[in-house]
């Protein structure tokens, strides 16, 4: 496959032309019906994003408003304090913590002039082109990349033969694939192929660890709440791990031995972030069902950040979304409060909702982390576990309801009857008793 993120040209004179971090201006506005966090906490999110992209912030610009201006987003006003900020701060780019149309682009650069403007999607799509390192994740990537490029070819002008790198512009948008609108659905569709074929063979994956009878338990969370950190410290790994924004795009999955359960498998997956633009969750949708088909979810929080609320919040709307898109009842939430050992995690450990199953724990430094073996214990005996069933030939069409309820592992057909091996949980257990084999008997 064509390398569709080629780095940034060199200046053939200079290969320090590029070396610099690029200087942007964060531009907030204000809307009535707000974003779902804090304005100033959703700029220091968009600053963060910018940091991990290789650029670095030397200005902001908020404006409240009823309702964005329809050809620039910003007033004039505002619009001319941005434009003498980027020339008192020497500003390469522009980021505004929203998603701007292609006409509103060109004429807020039609106005700045030699500044680029780019939206926080552009942003966060631009970090995982940047990140993405497997087959299956730079698919994703640029699936994602090009579906929002698509409708945003008309009117974009000198942003479409941009080839001089920069923050917002690694992707398809470097291979002029944009010039030829059919070019691109095409480019999509064949994609969407590769992907799919990855996707099976995913999903194939996930069916034979079902069959093996060993539990499935996924890692969800905000981006840098310490998910990575987790897995390396409850299996004894070193997988990539650092204090960033999406610092790892692909899911890994490790064998994690409980105390009393035994083996289960443990699996990261992509972080999730206020606003996660819709064309990432769409092709990240078989990564994600990792999350979806497990048998428990360890919510891992950073319980020193001080909108651990809002970010929660976001995280379990997303969850939630992914689960009714796929028609699926949602498995036991069990919320990882991690970070523990900061003092500024106090208050979020002390007021967090009882009623929520939860355990402290600081991942980095191991506290806790014997607790929260104990929890996933528990809560995974509550729900399904292996068990043998003799069905005489009579009741062989329970075999059926087997099937529907549960993950048959073995069927054996003897003379006076059926021999079933599953996992199940009590509900089914219960239903099936007088066919329920004891250890003994088994």
């Amino acid at each position: 496959m064509n390398n569709l993120f080629p780095p940034p040209k060199k200046n053939a004179s200079s290969e320090t032309v590029n070396t610099r971090p690029e200087k942007a201006i964060l531009v907030s506005v204000i809307l009535d019906e707000g974003f779902g966090m804090d304005p100033d906490a959703s700029l220091d999110e968009l600053e963060a994003l910018l940091n991990t992209a290789g650029g670095v912030s030397v200005g902001r610009v908020v404006q409240t408003r009823h309702a964005p201006e329809h050809a620039t987003y910003i007033g004039s006003g505002k619009l001319e304090e941005l434009y003498q900020l980027c020339r008192i701060r020497l500003a390469d780019l522009v980021v505004f913590d929203c998603e701007l149309t292609p006409s509103q682009i060109q004429n807020l650069e039609n106005t700045l002039q030699d500044v680029r403007v780019i939206d926080r999607t552009m942003l966060i799509l631009d970090i995982f082109a940047m990140r993405a390192k497997s087959s299956e994740g730079i698919l994703q990537v640029s699936i994602a990349n090009l579906k929002y490029s698509l409708p945003r070819l008309t009117g974009q002008g000198k942003d479409l033969s941009r080839l001089g790198g920069g923050i917002g512009t690694r992707g398809p948008g470097e291979t002029k694939l944009e010039t030829d609108r059919r070019h691109i659905k095409r480019k999509i569709q064949h994609l969407q192929e590769e992907l799919s074929s990855l996707a099976r063979t995913r999903e194939n994956q996930r069916k034979r660890s079902q069959k093996s009878g060993l539990f499935q338990i996924a890692l969800a969370g905000y981006t840098n709440a310490g998910k990575s950190t987790l897995l390396n410290r409850l299996c004894e790994e070193n997988i990539y791990a650092e204090d960033q924004l999406f610092a790892t795009l692909d899911p890994t999955t490790r064998r994690l031995r409980l105390p009393h359960f035994g083996e289960v498998l443990l699996t990261d997956t992509v972080g999730f972030i206020n606003r996660l633009p819709h064309h990432l969750i769409e092709a990240f949708a078989s990564t994600l069902d990792e999350v979806v088909f497990s048998d428990l979810v360890l919510l891992v929080m950073d319980a020193s950040d001080p909108h651990f609320q809002q970010k929660t919040d976001i995280c379990e709307s997303i969850l939630l979304d992914l689960f009714k898109k796929r028609n699926v009842l949602p498995p036991p939430f069990l919320y990882v409060l991690n970070k523990a050992d900061r003092p500024e995690s106090i208050f979020t450990v002390r007021t967090f909702p009882a009623a929520k199953n939860h355990v402290s724990i600081s991942a980095k430094t191991g506290e806790g982390t014997s607790d929260l073996l104990t929890q996933i214990d528990a809560v995974l005996s509550q729900q399904k576990r292996p068990c043998t069933f003799f069905l005489p030939h009579e009741e062989a069409g329970r075999l059926s309801y087997l099937y529907q309820v549960a993950l048959v592992q073995e069927v054996e057909y003897e003379t006076d009857g059926i021999r079933i091996r599953a996992v199940c949980d009590a509900k089914t257990r219960g239903v099936l008793l007088p066919y329920l084999m004891t250890e003994k008997e088994t």
